[in-house]
């Protein structure tokens, strides 16, 4: 096999359904083909009942297609696979556990022994701004520190893909751009693929490399759109006209998705 470099996913002719009564099935996707390459960062973008988190799902191997082919570095994906860390919009903390017993968790379950353990936790804290909240329980955090939680948890075993499903869209917009920025700062010091779900369109431009605007059910890529955009990147960039000739065109590829 050809070697390819970590973190290349590959898509071709993806197809999914679901059943819809006695005999009859929805289709989510239908022939879906995208390769995201090493490093870069892809925002899945459209209507509602797309097939975006579907798609991140076959990804994340924990939903088979009924046609197509997907794989990451050449190998196929044909089942949970810790190459792939996947960030819900929930955070689906253990309740008992605090902030470091949280992500500790897949180092434990991955037999990590205990003081690398605790090194990379320390670690993952402070790349994600948490320290202080180490030894508390998610009941004593706020939603944006529990979305830190999650995504340090995510990053415990390294993955060279990271999918997220609109981790963010629940928090205040504040807090979803101080989100977004250390997103971008983590991302830029570790070799990860990353696409990621959103409904907003800034958000979009803002942190990826190509924005992919999915089509109204069954979900088909409708348009495929590079951010020109250089990194690194301030908010200050979202005032340049790149930014609104992209804007335009994702709307416009939006528009035409949805009919």
């Amino acid at each position: 096999m050809t070697a390819t470099a970590p973190g290349r996913i590959a898509l071709r002719g993806i197809s999914v359904s679901f059943p819809a009564g006695r005999d009859d099935r929805l289709v989510a996707l239908d022939g879906v083909d995208l390769v995201v390459e090493p490093g870069q960062i892809v925002a899945l973008i459209g209507p509602n009942g797309s097939g975006k988190s579907t798609l991140l799902r076959v990804v994340a191997g924990l939903l088979a297609p009924d046609a197509g082919t997907a794989s990451i570095d050449g190998r196929p994906i044909d089942g949970p696979d810790p190459r792939v860390g996947l960030v819900f919009q929930e955070p689906r903390l253990l309740p008992w556990r605090t902030t470091a017993a949280n992500i500790a968790y897949p180092l434990e379950l991955a037999g990590v022994a205990r003081a690398e353990r605790d090194a990379r936790v320390a670690t993952l804290l402070g790349t994600v701004g948490i320290e202080a909240a180490a030894s508390q329980v998610p009941s004593q955090l706020s939603g944006g520190m529990r979305q830190r939680a999650a995504l340090a948890r995510t990053l415990a075993l390294g993955p060279r893909v990271l999918l997220l499903d609109e981790p963010f869209s629940a928090l205040d917009e504040l807090t979803r751009e101080r989100l977004n920025l250390e997103l971008l700062a983590i991302t830029a010091r570790t070799p990860t693929t990353v696409v990621l779900v959103t409904h907003s369109v800034q958000e979009a431009i803002f942190l990826a490399d190509r924005v992919v605007v999915l089509s109204a059910r069954p979900g088909r890529v409708a348009a495929d759109l590079r951010v020109s955009l250089p990194r690194p990147r301030s908010f200050g960039d979202l005032d340049a006209a790149v930014v609104s000739s992209t804007a335009h065109e994702i709307r416009a590829a939006l528009g035409e998705a949805a009919a």
